[in-house]
């Protein structure tokens, strides 16, 4: 669990709080009342409301993200406040169609009207701010329908972490939140079906208490709410039934009744006065003397101190030094928040230094010439090792998991939609039908993120990085033995042979794998329903290992196979998409591992360019779902054309590159690595047009660089934008590289800093292990024990509409934030290459 950290001015705010509550406010000491004030949004000091501001991630209906929410003194605590068909709601359970949203600013009034089309339910949310906070009602225009009774309730969630070691009291008796979930149950045999698990009954989490009202925390003012309502409220401990799930106030509507049927009165304290701690955004890795150096400070918007910045050199007896000072650079406002950058470019004596500003001061961090010479060790190291499937991994003392998945995969059944954005289309376009085994998928690959799945478009994204890596900065470091006849991992041991060589074949291994089996590529290998999807702990655990036969009985094993149909399923419908994606995965493993291992380099050789010849001669497959067949054609078949070149150097594949480029160029910002890298085999006028593309790149860049005080591209979606960050540093060293006069490579080191701790909301890098203070708690397939894999890359700042930039530090299973993902560590390994090579030759990148 994360541990307290006491500051100044928290010290500060609890004798505040003591203070309020040995004597009564003075009237012109009192709380303002809420206003509805820009954005839309309910304020008053260090308290805001939003109340459908934001709406459910379209990906896994619901991502604690909607309704109405709570940001108290800068952290939002509480969401989801909407009616829920359950007392604690899981992430794939039905959530309501917001059918509209009205806002009237003069009377403060927020509407909300919201359906359940299947029971043909509709209900109306209203809040209007009062003189004891924010009022919430929900009317209903027609009795509630009979299967929605006893089941339908008002919900509003609060997240476990903001109340670990605090109390309540309801209708003023006492009460404490559990640390760990430990309330009673209830056996809900309907509960599985509604949320697709196949796993029997399931279970609901008795109330913890009741009553007509709640306090929470009242002793803590950063984290005490009261509901008042005039119908009876429940608490619920949603981690019972779920890791991920919260602490949840309910109250059910009532049978038979329309109009308003439920009033409740919000009151989240609010400090007169309290103004969020400044941010010292850095590199929590340090910095390259010769680095551009900017640290970015990040201020409530209602502090306008002028804030001198200090940096600090930390010397052997622990003595500090000032090496540089001043006011920052004042750059203006972002989001809710105010900044100034101060630039310490100037020092450049290698050492330790800390960062300063009032009572604020940063962890210390490094200037050193080899800084990014050993950053992606962990990420190679141990992040890589981890996410191997179909292999034993071992570290030391530690067994990460077994070998998972050796009886994959059934063919997925026809014309079925999977949870995790796989379908399955009308015919399998195999020889197999539904249900059958398909063998020889058993080998290689990658656990995709979080979960358990194999995602080809991942699988080949992050075999082609690593083949970047290899060919521009041959690292050939060897700390992991892998044995891939004994599928057996041991991290920490040498084998004589490079890793990052042993990890293209791994995962080249299982794009192989899926040409031999059904002679195309496929979407993905996963779980095939809810029960096993949300399984953690070690990997081997979620199947039996055996081959299942649906003749045997549930449980029984014979002749080596199993009654158990726990085997993961094989989407297998045809998409071109994929095949050009794995052909030019397959073309750079070629290059490779050319002179390391001779057979799968001439093996991968050989299916890129036969599939290739047999996509070109016919018609495309254009299926196409989710996120999981192929990213646009064009762009696949692009890079298909121009990894076998790499490969051949054969005219036909340039003329098919040539014969690609008119529909690469328009949007040249989302292939621009793939299009520099066949320069060196391309004529002039190939060079010539995408010089003038890569001129226009540069002016967006710029553009881009001055959308905020950071100078990286931040989305804004329903994931966190740290991918857009490391493709914008990959793509402007491999710019750079080939068009030094008209690309700087300034954003290289933008990029690393942003993720190493220059971004908004806080100062943590986003590389767990990586830097002085990074993410210790992150979505792994070890969350449940609120960890992190080390050299893992998390999705980073998630820009809670319409102005909150989150990342939580505490809270591992917001996925869009903290869900590590393999070829975003391979894109990291790739640019803190880039940015060693830029420094080891001397490279100062521009301001």
């Amino acid at each position: 669990m994360m541990k307290a950290r006491w500051t100044v001015r928290a010290l500060a705010l609890a004798a505040c709080a003591t203070a309020a509550i040995a004597q009564p406010l003075a009237a012109q000491d009192r709380p303002a009342p809420l206003q509805l004030g820009e954005g839309e949004i309910y304020r008053a000091p260090g308290v805001d409301w939003l109340v459908f501001s934001n709406w459910y991630d379209g990906l896994f209906a619901d991502a604690k993200i909607s309704g109405v929410e709570l940001i108290q003194q800068g952290e939002r605590i509480a969401t989801n406040g909407d009616v829920r068909l359950s007392s604690t709601p899981g992430q794939w359970d039905a959530i309501g169609r917001l059918v509209e949203r009205r806002v009237d600013t003069k009377t403060g009034v927020i509407e909300a009207e919201l359906e359940y089309p299947d029971h043909k339910f509709r209900y109306l949310i209203r809040s209007v701010p009062t003189d004891r906070g924010l009022q919430v009602t929900v009317s209903l225009p027609q009795a509630l329908p009979a299967a929605l009774a006893g089941r339908a309730g008002f919900n509003l969630e609060f997240q476990p972490s903001a109340y670990y070691h605090e109390a309540f009291l309801v209708d003023g008796k006492p009460g404490g939140f559990p640390l760990y979930p430990a309330s009673e149950m209830t056996l809900t045999p309907e509960r599985n079906a509604a949320s697709g698990r196949a796993d029997g009954p399931g279970a609901e989490p008795v109330a913890m208490a009741m009553g007509k009202r709640f306090v929470l925390a009242p002793s803590n003012p950063g984290r005490r709410v009261s509901v008042t309502s005039d119908v009876p409220v429940s608490l619920y401990d949603g981690r019972n039934q779920a890791q991920n799930g919260w602490f949840v106030l309910r109250s059910l509507l009532p049978a038979g009744k329309t109009g308003t049927v439920m009033t409740w009165t919000l009151d989240a304290n609010s400090v007169p006065g309290w103004l969020r701690a400044p941010v010292i955004g850095h590199s929590q890795l340090g910095y390259a003397p010769g680095e551009t150096k900017i640290a970015t400070v990040e201020r409530d918007a209602n502090d306008r101190s002028a804030g001198a910045v200090r940096l600090l050199r930390v010397g052997e007896d622990g003595r500090e030094t000032v090496a540089l000072q001043g006011a920052g650079k004042p750059w203006g406002d972002y989001l809710r928040y105010r900044y100034a950058k101060f630039d310490f470019s100037s020092v450049r004596t290698p050492g330790v230094y800390v960062l300063e500003t009032g009572k604020t001061r940063t962890a210390p961090f490094r200037i050193a010439d080899d800084l990014y010479a050993s950053a992606w060790h962990p990420t190679l190291d141990i992040y890589f090792p981890v996410a191997m499937d179909h292999m034993f991994v071992n570290e030391a003392y530690r067994v990460w998991h077994g070998d998972p998945h050796r009886d994959d995969a059934l063919q997925a059944p026809v014309n079925h939609e999977h949870i995790d954005l796989y379908r399955q289309g009308p015919t399998t376009d195999t020889k197999f039908q539904p249900g059958e085994h398909i063998p020889g998928l058993n080998v290689g690959g990658w656990l995709d993120a979080g979960d358990f799945d194999i995602r080809t478009q991942t699988q080949y994204a992050v075999i082609r990085q690593m083949v970047q890596s290899w060919e521009d900065f041959r690292p050939t470091r060897d700390t992991t033995s892998i044995d891939q006849e004994r599928r057996h991992v041991e991290i920490h041991v040498p084998d004589g042979k490079p890793d990052l060589l042993q990890q293209i074949r791994h995962g080249s291994l299982q794009l192989i794998a899926q040409f031999d089996a059904v002679g195309h590529a496929i979407h993905g290998i996963v779980e095939p329903d809810v029960a096993q999807y949300t399984h953690l702990g070690d990997a081997v655990t979620k199947t039996d290992g055996l081959v299942h036969d649906w003749r045997l009985k549930p449980g029984e094993v014979k002749n080596g196979r199993s009654g158990t149909p726990d085997d993961r399923w094989a989407f297998t419908s045809k998409a071109s998409a994929l095949n050009y994606g794995s052909i030019a995965a397959l073309a750079a493993t070629a290059r490779a591992l050319k002179g390391f291992d001779d057979d799968l380099a001439a093996r991968s050789l050989e299916t890129a360019e036969r599939i290739f010849a047999k996509e070109q001669a016919q018609a495309p497959d254009t299926f196409s779902h989710g996120n999981t067949t192929g990213g646009p054609l064009e762009s696949e078949r692009f890079a298909a054309a121009v990894e076998l070149l790499q490969a051949t150097r054969k005219p036909v594949y340039a003329e098919a590159v040539a014969r690609e480029w008119p529909a690469i160029a328009p949007n040249f910002a989302r292939d621009a690595d793939v299009a520099v890298r066949a320069l060196p085999f391309m004529p002039a006028s190939y060079r010539a047009g995408v010089e003038q593309a890569v001129r226009g790149w540069a002016k967006q860049s710029e553009v881009i660089a001055a959308a905020n005080p950071y100078g990286v591209p931040i989305t804004t979606g329903g994931w966190a934008g740290n991918g857009a960050v490391l493709d914008y540093g990959n793509t402007t060293y491999l710019l750079h590289r080939a068009f030094p006069e008209i690309v700087k490579p300034d954003a290289v080191f933008r990029a690393l800093a942003y993720l190493h701790g220059n971004h908004p909301g806080s100062d943590i890098s986003f590389v767990s292990g990586v830097g002085t203070r990074s993410k210790e708690v992150a979505y792994g397939n070890n969350r449940a024990d609120m960890s992190f894999i080390a050299g893992g890359v998390v999705p980073g700042v998630l820009i809670v509409k319409p102005d909150l930039p989150e990342n939580k530090e505490d809270w591992p299973y917001f996925w869009g934030q903290n869900e590590y993902v393999v070829n975003t560590g391979a894109a990291y390994l790739q640019l803190v290459h880039a940015a060693h090579a830029l420094t080891q030759q001397g490279t100062k990148p521009a301001g």
